[in-house]
C-alpha cells in the first residue's frame, strides 16, 4: 500500500502539561482509522497536525506530493451569512452539481430536507453540521479527517454517513482518519484503531469492539508484569533493611539495581469509576401520559402552529422500566422528557406521577450548571452531601469527584472554565448523588469521551431505578435500555421491538411513500405498547437474512427473563410468609403480581421463541 502521510516525532505541550510526546504515526492507502482516548489527552491536536492546520512545537508532517486532505473541524467554519447553496457548491450552477450522481447522492442523503436558500445562522446544530459534512464530502480528496463527525447527527444521519464512507473508496484505496465518541460508528467502519494516551499513540487492529478486547488484554499483560515487579521489590526492600554490615560486605551494584528497581514505579493511568449510589424507594405507580396532547410552539406572527407535536398519546412508564427514545431532530424527544418531568404541562391530557418519585434530568446543554459556575468542583458536590457512604466506605466529596476523572487540581477548576464533557460528567454526579429514582438522560453521550461513557453504562447497568435515555447513540440505545420507542415527527409513539435497525427501515418507508409508515406500531398504555409493538415486527416480515437483529431481541428477552424470574422468587418467598402469619388479603394480591409475572414471562419466552427461530436456535 502507497504511504498518503506521517508524523514523525510529534511533540506538543500545553503549558506544563505534555500533550503528545515523540508521536510518530503513517497513514496509507486504505486505512481506516478511528482515534480514541479520553478528552484533552490530544486526539484533535493530532489529527490537526496530521492535515497541518496546526505546527507542533517539535516534529514534521510529511505528505505525498500532490495529496488532497479534506478537513471537518469540531466547530462551526461555515459563513453564518451564506445561503446553504453557496456554502455547498459555492458559485456551481445548480444543473453542475445536479448532473454529478454522486454529487446529488450526498446532497439527498445529507441536506435534503434543509431549505436551499436559507441562511446558515438560521440553522439548527444538527443541520449546519450535516451542510458542512456535504461540503467536505462534495469534494475529491484522497484522505478525508473527520473530527467529532456524528455531533448532533441524528440516528439516520450517521447510519447514512456510515453507508457513505464504506462505500466512497475501493478496499484499497483512499483513507481516512475520525475522532469520535460513537463506538458504533467506529465499529462500523474502521479497520484499525489509534489510541491517544498519556502522550503516546497505540495502535490496534479492528474497530470499537476489537479495540476494547485488545486493551484488556494489555491491561492484564502489564498487571502480571506489575504482580512480579512487587515480588521483586518485596525480596530486595527486605535485602536493603538487613542493616549496615550486610549491606557493606554486598556488592554496591546490587543496592543501586534494588533502588533502580524500587523507583521504576509506573506512573499511574487515570481510573474513571461512576459508583452505584443508593436510590430512593420505588413505589408501584411511576410516571404516566394518559392521552395527552401538546400543541406546537407558534412562532411569532404564525397563524396556525401546524399539527400538534404529541397527538393523544399515552405511555406508561413500569418500575425499573429502560425504555430508550429516538426520533428525527425536531420530532419532540427532548420535549417528551420535559412532560414526564413535569416541565411542561400538556395541551389536554393528564400527567400522573407517583407519590414516591424522585425525578432527576440531565439536559442536552446542561444549563443547569449556569447559576452555578463561579464554584469549584468540589464544593459544588460538598453543597449536596459533605460524605457519601458507597459500598460500606465513607467517602469525601473530593475522593468522589476524584473516581470520575476530576484529579486533585481539577477539584478546584471553576465550573465555568470546564470542557463539556467535565461538565456532562460533573453534573451526572449531582444527579446522582441526589439519589433520584427515575433517570432521564437527555443525548448523555454529546462530549464524553469512550472511558467516561464505559463507567457511565456500567452504573446505569446495576441503576435499580426507572430510566429513560434519549440519545443518537445506538451502542448506548442498545447496552443500556430494554426497549426502544420512535418519534417519527407525526405526533404518535412506535414501539421498536428490533431496535434501531427496525426505527431506520420505518424512517425509509416514510421518506418513499412520503408520508407516515403505515401499519407500524403505536405505543399505548396499560400493557397494550408491548402487544403493539410485537405485532408491528410480525407485519415487518423479518427475515432468515436479519440475524442481528433477531440476536438483539434474543438477548434483550434474556435480560427481561432474568430480571422476572428474580421477581418470581421473590415474590414465591413473600407468599411463603403471608400464608405462615395468616395474611389471606396480603397473599391475594401477590398472588396477582404473580400471575402479572407469568404473563409477561410467557409473552417474552413466545418472542424469545420467534427470535430464536431467525437465528436457527
Amino acid at each position: 500500500m502507497a504511504h498518503l502521510l506521517g508524523g514523525e516525532n510529534l511533540a506538543v505541550s500545553f503549558g506544563t502539561r505534555t500533550v503528545l510526546d515523540g508521536v510518530t504515526v503513517g497513514l496509507e492507502d486504505g486505512d481506516r482509522i478511528g482515534i480514541v482516548g479520553r478528552n484533552g489527552d490530544g486526539k484533535s491536536t493530532l489529527m490537526r497536525f496530521l492535515a497541518q492546520r496546526a505546527t507542533p512545537d517539535d516534529g514534521r508532517v510529511t505528505q505525498r506530493r500532490g495529496l488532497r486532505v479534506g478537513y471537518l473541524d469540531q466547530q462551526d467554519v461555515l459563513d453564518a451569512d451564506d445561503t446553504v447553496g453557496q456554502a455547498i457548491v459555492g458559485d456551481m450552477a445548480d444543473h453542475e452539481w445536479a448532473a454529478d450522481p454522486k454529487i446529488r447522492e450526498i446532497m439527498g442523503g445529507l441536506v435534503g430536507d434543509v431549505d436551499w436558500h436559507a441562511n446558515v445562522h438560521s440553522l439548527s446544530g444538527g443541520q449546519k453540521r450535516r451542510v458542512a459534512l456535504a461540503k467536505l464530502l462534495i469534494g475529491e480528496h484522497d484522505v478525508i479527517m473527520l473530527d467529532e463527525p456524528t455531533n448532533h447527527l441524528d440516528v439516520e444521519g450517521v447510519a447514512w454517513l456510515a453507508r457513505h464512507l464504506k462505500a466512497r473508496w475501493r478496499a484499497n484505496e483512499g483513507a481516512f482518519l475520525v475522532v469520535t465518541h460513537d463506538r458504533w460508528f467506529l465499529d462500523e467502519i474502521c479497520t484499525k484503531t489509534w489510541e491517544v494516551h498519556d502522550g503516546i499513540v497505540d495502535p490496534f487492529e479492528g474497530g470499537y469492539a476489537a479495540y476494547v478486547l485488545a486493551r484488556a488484554e494489555r491491561d492484564r499483560t502489564a498487571a502480571v508484569v506489575e504482580a512480579k515487579r512487587q515480588q521483586l521489590v518485596k525480596k530486595e526492600l527486605a535485602w536493603l533493611r538487613r542493616g549496615a554490615p550486610a549491606r557493606t560486605s554486598k556488592p554496591k551494584f546490587r543496592i543501586e539495581a534494588a533502588n533502580a528497581l524500587i523507583e521504576d514505579v509506573p506512573a499511574p493511568r487515570d481510573t474513571l469509576a461512576l459508583n452505584k449510589m443508593a436510590t430512593a424507594r420505588l413505589g408501584k405507580d411511576v410516571l404516566d401520559l394518559e392521552n395527552v396532547t401538546l400543541a406546537r410552539r407558534m412562532e411569532p406572527g404564525a397563524e396556525d402552529a401546524g399539527a400538534p407535536l404529541f397527538d393523544n398519546v399515552t405511555l406508561r412508564l413500569a418500575p425499573g422500566e429502560r425504555l430508550g427514545l429516538v426520533g428525527v431532530n425536531g420530532a419532540g424527544k427532548s420535549t417528551l422528557l420535559r412532560l414526564l418531568s413535569g416541565e411542561v404541562k400538556p395541551t389536554s391530557g393528564k400527567v400522573k406521577r407517583g407519590k414516591t418519585v424522585v425525578p432527576a434530568v440531565l439536559s442536552q446543554e446542561v444549563h443547569e450548571l449556569a447559576e452555578v459556575d463561579d464554584l469549584r468542583v468540589v464544593e459544588l458536590i460538598e453543597r449536596e452531601k459533605r460524605s457519601f457512604s458507597i459500598g460500606g466506605k465513607e467517602l469525601t466529596a473530593g475522593q468522589l469527584v476524584e473516581q470520575l476523572g476530576f484529579t486533585n487540581s481539577k477539584q478546584w477548576t471553576q465550573i465555568r472554565d470546564l470542557s463539556g464533557g467535565e461538565r456532562r460528567r460533573l453534573q451526572l454526579l449531582r444527579l446522582l448523588v441526589g439519589e433520584p429514582n427515575v433517570l432521564m438522560l437527555d443525548e448523555p453521550t454529546n462530549d464524553l469521551d469512550t472511558d467516561t461513557l464505559a463507567a457511565v453504562e456500567d452504573v446505569l447497568d446495576g441503576w435499580p431505578g426507572t430510566l429513560v435515555v434519549v440519545s443518537h447513540d445506538r451502542y448506548l440505545l442498545e447496552r443500556v435500555t430494554d426497549h426502544q420507542l420512535a418519534l417519527l415527527g407525526d405526533g404518535k409513539l412506535r414501539g421498536l421491538p428490533r431496535g434501531v435497525d427496525q426505527y431506520l427501515e420505518l424512517r425509509e418507508a416514510m421518506l418513499a411513500g412520503g408520508g407516515s409508515a403505515k401499519g407500524s406500531p403505536t405505543a399505548a398504555g396499560g400493557g397494550s405498547g408491548a402487544a403493539a409493538a410485537s405485532a408491528g415486527a410480525a407485519a415487518s416480515g423479518a427475515s432468515e437474512a436479519e440475524k442481528r437483529e433477531a440476536r438483539k431481541v434474543v438477548n434483550r428477552v434474556e435480560r427481561q427473563l432474568s430480571k422476572l424470574s428474580q421477581q418470581e422468587e421473590k415474590l414465591h418467598a413473600q407468599m411463603a410468609t403471608a400464608s405462615e402469619k395468616g395474611d389471606f388479603d396480603a397473599l391475594g394480591s401477590l398472588n396477582v403480581q404473580l400471575n402479572e409475572v407469568l404473563e409477561e414471562k410467557e409473552t417474552l419466552e413466545m418472542e424469545w421463541l420467534e427470535a430464536a427461530e431467525v437465528l436457527g436456535e
